[in-house]
């Protein structure tokens, strides 16, 4: 008869099997590599890049020539320059705000926090012309805060300065959802450490908790600034769309596209998404430079 003993010993597998088996297969939430890339891939293909190939082959079906035309034309160039311009600018003030407000709502605890938290969400939520009405009715020459702006010589609505208004309401969660779980995740012994080797308020953020925030903060720039490059529905109302000054380069496309000229209108999206392209690769390059450097022995 066995006994206990050889029962748990028949029970456990031997060290060395389980070892052999172990390295001949590996268990998997998600069975089927092969299955699982190809489905991933076929997804990727149908939804990203046979959109983006379409664009480019109606481009370049204008030719050579008549594509350089409608893509740099003077008022198309003063598009691209406002579009591009508040929507870095936009994105560069999210990333310092967007950092406090994170900052806050994990490091303070104060009435009211979560509805201010839950105000962060807010602009995903909103729709975009809901955004836009609301801004204009704010920044307008006879709003709550125009009428008061206006006198001083700080005109906000229908200039391009409410273009920037509106890419930082729009982008500003962005940064902070990106941001808050970073933070939240940081261990506060490190500045306790920092602090008690006689190091500064100022020292402390810039040397212990400001890389470990760079990466996030980098991430939700770029997804800011990609936000405020297609942003539409929130510009329209409270640019005033003047062409030369506050005309931004979605609202050409749509303009050329209600004109039956689609040709020129993929000529005008092929370049907006060549510089998306490009400022992403960038910040994304920056992004992984920064977390080689933290990863790299000192």
């Amino acid at each position: 008869m066995p006994t206990g003993a050889d029962v748990i010993r028949e029970a456990i597998p031997h060290h060395g099997s389980s070892t052999r088996s172990a390295r001949r297969q590996r268990w998997h939430v998600l069975p089927g590599f092969r299955l699982s890339l190809g489905i991933t891939l076929l997804y990727l293909l149908l939804m990203v890049l046979l959109p983006l190939l379409a664009v480019v082959l109606k481009a370049g079906s204008l030719g050579w020539e008549h594509f350089w035309q409608a893509a740099t034309s003077e008022r198309v160039v003063a598009s691209y320059r406002l579009s591009f311009g508040m929507a870095m600018a936009a994105a560069l003030l999210n990333a310092v705000f967007g950092v406090l407000l994170a900052w806050v709502l994990v490091r303070y605890p104060f009435p009211g926090k979560r509805v201010v938290d839950a105000l962060m969400d807010l602009p995903f939520a909103l729709p975009t012309a809901v955004a836009g009405i609301a801004l204009t009715a704010l920044y307008a020459r006879n709003g709550w805060m125009g009428q008061w702006l206006e006198p001083l010589g700080l005109k906000v609505a229908f200039q391009p300065l409410g273009v920037f208004v509106a890419l930082v309401f729009v982008g500003l969660p962005f940064v902070v959802r990106t941001v808050q779980p970073v933070l939240q995740a940081l261990d506060a012994a490190q500045e306790e450490a920092a602090a008690s080797l006689g190091a500064r308020r100022w020292q402390a953020f810039r040397h212990v908790i400001l890389p470990g925030l760079l990466p996030a903060i980098l991430t939700g720039l770029a997804l800011a600034f990609a936000r405020g490059v297609g942003e539409y529905g929130s510009v329209i109302f409270i640019a005033g769309n003047l062409p030369m000054v506050s005309e931004i380069a979605p609202l050409l496309i749509i303009s050329k596209l209600e004109q039956y000229d689609y040709a020129g209108a993929t000529a005008i999206a092929v370049v907006m998404l060549s510089l998306s392209l490009i400022m992403l690769l960038l910040i994304n390059g920056l992004q992984g430079w920064l977390v080689r450097r933290q990863g790299a022995p000192a």
